[in-house]
């Protein structure tokens, strides 16, 4: 078995298990969304996906705010701290996200068309940029980060079959089915005052 191949199962698995952590929305999914990308830094940089690569940097940073903001959230007029709710995306944030993903989306390409040889430069960048909003989304616990995910995990699935990873295109058909899962279930999860 290559190192590649072992990399790519060993992420399959750690993924599943995310996967599950964030279907029943437990703040332990943080964990293993720092593991997970430490294993997929060296899978992305072998495969030549730098985009994905640097996202996998992202993921780990951002698996330490994940975890913060679901454990020390304060709700408003409160100063009690509690577990972040499940709650909807709020309109004010639309448009920034938007406006996010193109900024981000242009920039990564940009620098994957100047700075590597990524020979899917537009679909790696778009997956990169949706994650990191999508990532943001998670960590406020909006429902509605699964349907960011969902966009992704159906990109990313037929990028990865595309680049040989099949273990990894495989958890990203897996975590498409979950997404919509996830979604109808983290709606039943809204507090009714929210």
């Amino acid at each position: 078995m290559t190192a590649l191949r072992f990399l790519d199962i060993l992420g399959f698995v750690v993924g599943l298990i995310y996967l599950w952590l964030e279907y029943k929305a437990s703040i332990w999914l943080w964990l293993a969304s720092v593991i997970m990308p430490a294993i997929d830094m060296v899978l992305y940089y072998k495969a030549g996906l730098y985009a994905d690569f640097g996202m996998a940097i992202y993921y780990c940073l951002a698996g330490a705010y994940g975890y913060a903001a679901w454990k020390w959230f304060k709700k408003e007029g409160s100063q009690q701290k509690t577990e972040r709710p499940v709650t909807r995306y709020k309109k004010a944030h639309i448009l920034p996200s938007l406006l996010a993903l193109g900024l981000l989306w242009f920039g990564i390409w940009w620098i994957l068309t100047h700075w590597t040889n990524s020979t899917v430069p537009v679909a790696d960048a778009f997956t990169t940029a949706l994650s990191i909003v999508a990532l943001w989304a998670l960590a406020q616990k909006y429902a509605e980060q699964w349907l960011l995910w969902l966009v992704v995990d159906v990109v990313c699935c037929i990028l990865y079959v595309r680049k040989g990873i099949p273990f990894k295109a495989a958890i990203y058909g897996i975590y498409t089915v979950v997404a919509v899962l996830g979604y109808r279930k983290w709606l039943k999860m809204i507090p009714a005052e929210a």
